[in-house]
C-alpha cells in the first residue's frame, strides 16, 4: 500500500472502532450508524483511496472544490452530501452531483433546489439543518433554521417536487445555551426528530457529531456521523 493508503486505512480503523465503541455502550447495532467522511480541502485522490477501503459516503462544504472533485469520481459508487451554507446561486451545481442536501435551512432554498432537481429529473435527499443557538426567526451562526421553524420548513421539503424529506442536522453551535454541552444538544435534536417522525415517519435520518464529539452524537442516537479531521489529518489551510 502507498503510504497515503495506510494513513487513511489506519485512521478509518480508529475511527470504526471509536464508533463500535459508543455504539456498543449506547446497546446500539453498529449498522445503525452511518459514517460520511468529510473530505472537504482534500483532492480526488483521496476519495478514490477512501472508496477502496470501504467507504460510500462523502460530503463536501464547498460547491467549487465538490463540483469537479463529484466530476472526477463518477465512476464510484458514491453517496455525496452537501453539508455547507448553501447560495441559491450554486444550487443548480450542486443539485446536479449531490444525493443529499443536509444545510437547508430557508424556503428560497427549499424553492431553488425543486426547481433544479425536477430540471434535471432526480430526486435530492433533503435534512433541514437546525440551529440550536438560533432564535424564533433568526438563523443560527453557522447556518440552520431555528427550531419553532423546522415544521414549516419540512412541509415544504417533503410537498416540493423532485425533494425528499430525509430528516433532520445540526451543528454543536459555540454559543447559546448548548455551547460547550454537544450530548445535550444532540439529545434535543432527537426530540426533534421525533416531533417530526409524527407526520413525516420516513424523514427518520439524524446528521449529528464530528470527529471530536462522534460519541456523544451516537449515544443521543444519530443515525449519521460527519467526520473529517480524524479519518484525513489536519487540513491544510484555505487560502
Amino acid at each position: 500500500m502507498t503510504d497515503r493508503k495506510e494513513q487513511l486505512a489506519a485512521n478509518l480503523a480508529q475511527v470504526e472502532q471509536r464508533i463500535a465503541t459508543a455504539c456498543a455502550a449506547a446497546g446500539r447495532k453498529r449498522e445503525e450508524v452511518t459514517l460520511i467522511v468529510v473530505t472537504k480541502t482534500y483532492p480526488a485522490s483521496d476519495v478514490r483511496i477512501l472508496h477502496e477501503l470501504g467507504v460510500r459516503h462523502v460530503a463536501e462544504n464547498r460547491d467549487q472544490d465538490a463540483a469537479p472533485k463529484a466530476t472526477e469520481c463518477a465512476d464510484l459508487s458514491l453517496t455525496w452530501h452537501f453539508v455547507g451554507q448553501l447560495q441559491t446561486n450554486k444550487v443548480r451545481s450542486v443539485a446536479s452531483y449531490a444525493d443529499v442536501v443536509q444545510s437547508v435551512d430557508r424556503t428560497k432554498l427549499v424553492t431553488a433546489l425543486s426547481a433544479a432537481a425536477d430540471r434535471d429529473g432526480r430526486e435530492l435527499g433533503c435534512l433541514i439543518q437546525v440551529a440550536l443557538d438560533a432564535e424564533s426567526g433568526e438563523r443560527g451562526e453557522r447556518g440552520g433554521v431555528a427550531p419553532d421553524g423546522i415544521a414549516e420548513l419540512a412541509d415544504a421539503v417533503a410537498s416540493a417536487p423532485g425533494l425528499r424529506l430525509d430528516g433532520l442536522m445540526t451543528v454543536a453551535p459555540l454559543a447559546g445555551p448548548f455551547a460547550g454541552r454537544q450530548r445535550a444538544a444532540f439529545d434535543r435534536l432527537m426530540e426533534f426528530s421525533s416531533r417530526l417522525r409524527g407526520n413525516h415517519p420516513a424523514a427518520n435520518m439524524v446528521s449529528a457529531g464530528m470527529s471530536a464529539d462522534l460519541e456523544d452524537a451516537v449515544a443521543a442516537g444519530a443515525t449519521h456521523v460527519r467526520v473529517g479531521t480524524a479519518v484525513l489529518g489536519v487540513r491544510p489551510g484555505l487560502g
